[in-house]
C-alpha cells in the first residue's frame, strides 16, 4: 500500500480510495505519517544512538550532583548559622533548609536539563531560591513568633552565603562542561531545519560556540533532493521528514529557522516532536535581539512576540545607581594605584601623568575622558606617520607593537591600570562602567548610519567586546558586539560581563 501526504505538515492516508489523492504539502525523500496523527514514531534505522545516551547520561550525572551538592552546602550554611541553639533545632533547621533549597531552585527550573552550562539561567534560580527560602523563613519566624524563632544570622547572613557558595559550585561545573564540549564530549546531537543559508548560518553560529552544547547531526530542507551536503552535515529529509528523521537519528533537539515554517504547521510539528521526546527550539528572524527584550504576549488567540523598543526607565535606573556606587567605592580603592601609576609615568617620560581627550557619549554629546599616559608626549604627531603600518581594520588604528608607548605604558595597559581614571568620569555620569568603547570625534564623524546605534547607550569602561578579545578583536567584530549589547543590555549581563573583564585583566589577553 503506498502512502502520500494529505496536509502540510506530513501526511498518511493510503492510496486504497478510488479518487486521487492530491499532494498538499512540501516533498518528502518517503511518505511519513501525519504529524497530528496519534501513532508513535518508530525508528527505522540501525544508526547508532551512542551521542544520545553520551548526552542524557552526562546530563542525569549533572543535575543529580547539582541537587546533591545544593542539600549539602545549604544543610553546612544552616549548621554554621544554627548550632548553637542546641542540636534539636540544629537538625530540624538544617533538614528544612536543604530540602527548601532544593524545591525552590526546583520550582524556578534550576535543574532542567535544557538550562545546563547556561550562566545567567543556573545563577538566576539559585538567586531566586535563596530569596524566596530567606522570605520563607522570615514569614515563619513572624507568624510563629511565640512558636519558633528564626536565627536572624540564618536570614541575614546564611543565605547571602549559600548564593555565594552555590555560585561558585555552578561555576566549575560549567566551566567542567564546556571544556568537555570544546573536546566534542557532551554535546546535544542536534537536528537543523531551514533554507540553504539558513542551515549554513545556523550551523555556523552553533559550532562557533560549542559550550552551548549543540552538535549539528544531519540536516532537512525545503527540497530534500537539492543537496546532498550543507556546511559539511549530511542533508538527510525535507520538512515532511523532521520528525522521523529525528527519531532515526537519535536527534535531542531541532532547530528550526522561524521562515521555514509557521502556523498550523509549526503547532504540528510541536504536536509530533512532543510524542518523539524531542526538543524544539525555534530560530526567530530577528537578529541580535534577545533576553529581557523579547516576551510572549498572548492577544486574539495568537501567541504575539513583543519587542521591547526601548529600555524601561526602572531598568536605566538600576544601571545608573549601579555605576555610580560601584564606581565610587572603585575609585577609593584604586586611589593608592592610580598615585604610583602616575609617579612611575612622571619619573620615565616627559610630561604629566594624566591624558584628556575629547571622546563622543551618550547621544552624541562630547565630554572629557581621563586616563593614565602610557604614551610619549608627541604620539598624536607619530601616529600620522605610522597610519599605513596600522594592523587595524576600519576605523581603528592599532598596532601590536606601537613605538609611541613608553616602557611604563606597556605595563599598565597590560594591566588596565590606565583606565582606572575613567571611574571619575563614571560617577560623574559621563560613562557606565558597561558600554561600548567611547569613540573620538573622527570615528564618529565616519560611521556608517547602523554604527551610530552604538551612541544609544553611556559609553562604558569595559564592554562585550573587551571581554571577547579586547585589541585581538577587529573593527567590524568590535561593531557587531557592541551593537549586541547595546540592543539587549541588562543589569544582570553587566555583571556578568564586569565578572568576566576581571578574568580578562587578570589573563592579560588581548591588551597592548
Amino acid at each position: 500500500m503506498a502512502l502520500v501526504a494529505d496536509d502540510d505538515g506530513a501526511g498518511y492516508v493510503p492510496d486504497d480510495p478510488p479518487t486521487p489523492t492530491v499532494e498538499r504539502r512540501a516533498p518528502s525523500r518517503e511518505p511519513r505519517r501525519s504529524w497530528a496523527s496519534s501513532q508513535p514514531f518508530v525508528p527505522r534505522a540501525e544508526d547508532s544512538d551512542k551521542g544520545r545516551q553520551r548526552w542524557r547520561a552526562v546530563s542525569f550525572s549533572y543535575v543529580r550532583s547539582t541537587v546533591l551538592s545544593d542539600f549539602v552546602l545549604a544543610c553546612v550554611v544552616s549548621v554554621a548559622m544554627t548550632f548553637q541553639y542546641g542540636w534539636r533545632l540544629c537538625l530540624v533547621f538544617t533538614l528544612v533548609t536543604g530540602a527548601g533549597f532544593v524545591m525552590f531552585v526546583a520550582l524556578s527550573r534550576g535543574y532542567m536539563r535544557k538550562s545546563l552550562g547556561s550562566a545567567p539561567a543556573e545563577f538566576e534560580a539559585a538567586l531566586r531560591a535563596v530569596v524566596l527560602l530567606g522570605l520563607v523563613l522570615m514569614s515563619v519566624d513572624y507568624t510563629l513568633r511565640n512558636q519558633v524563632d528564626v536565627p536572624r544570622r540564618l536570614v541575614f547572613f546564611g543565605m547571602p552565603l549559600l548564593w555565594v557558595l552555590c555560585w561558585a559550585d555552578r561555576h566549575g561545573r560549567r566551566r567542567r562542561l564546556h571544556r568537555a564540549r570544546e573536546r566534542g564530549e557532551a554535546m546535544v546531537p542536534t537536528l537543523v531545519v531551514g533554507r540553504v543559508g539558513e542551515v549554513v548560518r545556523l550551523v555556523d553560529k552553533l559550532r562557533a560556540s560549542p559550550y552551548h552544547g549543540f552538535e549539528p547531526t544531519a540536516a532537512c530542507l525545503p527540497d530534500p533532493e537539492a543537496l546532498g551536503r550543507v556546511n559539511g552535515i549530511e542533508v538527510v529529509g525535507g520538512l515532511a521528514d523532521i520528525v522521523q528523521v529525528a527519531v532515526d537519528q537519535h536527534i535531542e533537539v531541532v532547530v528550526l529557522s522561524m521562515s521555514s515554517l509557521s502556523g498550523d504547521a509549526l503547532r504540528r510539528l510541536s504536536w509530533a516532536l512532543g510524542r518523539a521526546k524531542v526538543d524544539l527550539v525555534v530560530a526567530p528572524d530577528l537578529v541580535e535581539v534577545a533576553g529581557p527584550r523579547l516576551t510572549l504576549r498572548p492577544a486574539a488567540g495568537v501567541s504575539l512576540l513583543d519587542v521591547e523598543v526601548e529600555a524601561p526607565r526602572r531598568r536605566l535606573l538600576a544601571k545608573s545607581v549601579m555605576d555610580r556606587c560601584l564606581a565610587s567605592v572603585g575609585l577609593l580603592v584604586s586611589a593608592v594605584p592610580i598615585a604610583l601609576a602616575a609617579i612611575a609615568v612622571m619619573v620615565t617620560s616627559a610630561g604629566g601623568p594624566f591624558f584628556r581627550q575629547t571622546r563622543v557619549g551618550l547621544d552624541g554629546k562630547t565630554f572629557t575622558m581621563w586616563k593614565i599616559r602610557t604614551m610619549y608626549r608627541d604620539a598624536e604627531e607619530r601616529k600620522k606617520k605610522l597610519m599605513d603600518s596600522s594592523e587595524g581594520a576600519g576605523l581603528l588604528f592599532k598596532m601590536r607593537s606601537d613605538p609611541r608607548v613608553t616602557p611604563v605604558g606597556r605595563v599598565l595597559r597590560r594591566t588596565s591600570i590606565d583606565e582606572l581614571p575613567q571611574l571619575w568620569n563614571i560617577v560623574k555620569g559621563d560613562m557606565s562602567l558597561v558600554g561600548p568603547r567611547p569613540p573620538l570625534l573622527e570615528e564618529v564623524a565616519a560611521y556608517p548610519d547602523h554604527v551610530g546605534r552604538r551612541l544609544h547607550v553611556r559609553p562604558g569602561l569595559t564592554g562585550l567586546w573587551q571581554v571577547s578579545g579586547r585589541s585581538d578583536l577587529d573593527w567590524d567584530a568590535s561593531v557587531a558586539l557592541d551593537l549586541r549589547y547595546v540592543d539587549n543590555w541588562s543589569v544582570s549581563m553587566d555583571l556578568m560581563i564586569l565578572w568576566k573583564t576581571g578574568r580578562a585583566v587578570f589573563k592579560g589577553s588581548g591588551a597592548y
